[in-house]
């Protein structure tokens, strides 16, 4: 009995030898002392109901969006051809390497229920032979409308007996970073895809004073001229590009705003050509050192640093110096929010900007004008309309006045000269000068008439 009670006392002492070790070792007291001057401690939480499935993408609904824009996203197949690389031997000799068709694919929206649909430039772009499949698996032949290089936006149009279901544009301008997106395109030959993203900037810039929607949506080689839409189905924007260096989705996709899609769609349809309404001015590179020792990369606005002769903008005195901070009800911080913006408008169009001016706000309603500068296929001479001035100082009616050539031909002393004459083709104005210009031919021979500022005519033979 009394070994009993040893072992059992042996027992009992090692327990809370044990205990206490343990206490002492691993167990740590957390406090928050409140002196007699401080309020306790504590945690704000909210009120709002919170849901089972978790905050988030899993309260947003993508199905109605899905299903009102599958069937209006196609496949285009765009058949060209190709010659290859040249060599010195086809040069020198004549050689002509044989033509290799080539395949190449992407997405496009159909716009209408008889059969017009947009997509980009690029998918079309020297097409011989265009295809076009739908949701539903039938194919048609398609036509080119017409096409603008500078936005990537084309118009294409199939023939169909019977309706088919479209998209309309939305509005573009109210679309919030942040807000969920769905880019729907036909990716490696598939039926149409939907992937989920948001809106991830908007008015980015790639360095062509263009101004896309970026989104983090999938986008893959296939879904160029595909849908980028909001949560109700609208079309905010066409699908164009990525930024990768591998060629496939890396998080970071871009398209075009559905208001300027929609903008250069009707221009093609109404012109034949995209109608530019420009505001007439120059606005200062915010990244060069000398703008940067004028404080001007820290301005959040539009700097003018040059207004354009005849312009929209001298005819409602805006001027040098001034700071664009809105354009209608848009707010203005950079560049391409204002070129983007304007890219919805026309010649004629008539908008208030508002400027900084030394301090003060001021509000000026500018009519947007046709654009006057122009860049000459082949050449490369840029030239602009003739204004008033040039007309009295050159004594001349109609040409286009030339205001820069590459250096190539910087040896001609070409500057502040007027063509008035291309191959015996007069020459009235900037579109006449591009139609004639892109006539030309590099192998051949042309002629140009032009005129000095003392009146005198100059003929110069290209060859």
């Amino acid at each position: 009995m009394k070994r009993i009670a040893g072992l059992f006392l042996i027992a009992l002492l090692a327990g809370a030898v044990t205990l206490g070790a343990y206490k002492a070792l691993f167990e740590k007291d957390n406090y928050k002392w409140v002196s007699s001057n401080q309020e306790a401690p504590f945690l704000s939480t909210s009120a709002l109901p919170t849901s089972a499935k978790g905050a988030g993408i899993n309260e947003v609904d993508f199905t109605l969006a899905a299903e009102k824009t599958v069937n209006a996203v196609v496949h285009v197949k765009n058949l060209s051809l190709s010659k290859g690389s040249s060599s010195l031997s086809d040069f020198f000799y004549g050689f002509e390497r044989q033509q290799t068709p080539q395949i190449g694919t992407g997405s496009g929206v159909i716009i209408s229920p008889d059969g017009y649909i947009v997509t980009n430039n690029h998918v079309i772009v020297q097409s011989r032979q265009l295809e076009v499949t739908l949701n539903n698996n039938r194919s048609y032949e398609a036509e080119v409308i017409g096409a603008d290089s500078e936005s990537d936006i084309a118009l294409i149009k199939i023939e169909v007996d019977e309706p088919l279901p479209y998209l309309a544009f939305g509005d573009s301008d109210h679309t919030r970073i942040g807000e969920w997106v769905l880019a729907v395109g036909n990716p490696f030959n598939l039926t149409s895809t939907v992937t989920a993203g948001i809106v991830s900037a908007k008015a980015r810039s790639l360095g062509r004073n263009q101004s896309f929607i970026q989104t983090d949506a999938a986008v893959n080689p296939g879904n160029s001229g595909g849908a980028l839409v909001n949560t109700n189905g609208d079309l905010i924007g066409i699908n164009t590009a990525i930024t990768s260096q591998t060629g496939s989705y890396v998080g970071y996709a871009f398209a075009v705003p559905s208001n300027i899609a929609r903008k250069v769609v009707e221009d093609i349809m109404e012109y034949g050509n995209v109608q530019k309404g420009l505001l007439g001015i120059s606005a200062a590179n915010v990244n060069s050192k000398q703008a940067i020792e004028m404080g001007l990369n820290e301005i959040e606005g539009v700097y003018v640093s040059q207004i354009t002769e005849e312009s929209g903008a001298e005819q409602a005195g805006l001027k040098e110096g001034d700071v664009i901070k809105q354009i209608d009800n848009i707010a203005i911080s950079k560049f391409s929010e204002l070129t983007g913006y304007l890219s919805s408008k026309r010649p004629g169009d008539v908008v208030k900007v508002v400027v900084d001016r030394d301090g003060k706000r001021v509000t000026k309603n500018v009519t947007l004008k046709k654009q006057q500068t122009i860049i000459l296929p082949v050449t490369g001479f840029m030239v602009k309309n003739l204004s008033k001035e040039d007309r009295k100082t050159f004594g001349v009616s109609n040409g286009v006045k030339i205001i820069d050539v590459p250096e190539g031909y910087g040896r001609y002393d070409l500057r502040n000269k007027v063509i008035t004459e291309v191959d015996g083709n007069e020459i009235n104005n900037i579109d006449d000068a591009k139609k004639h210009f892109e006539q030309i031919s590099r192998y051949g021979r042309t002629s140009f008439t032009m005129i000095n500022k003392d009146g005198e005519k100059e003929r110069l033979i290209l060859q």
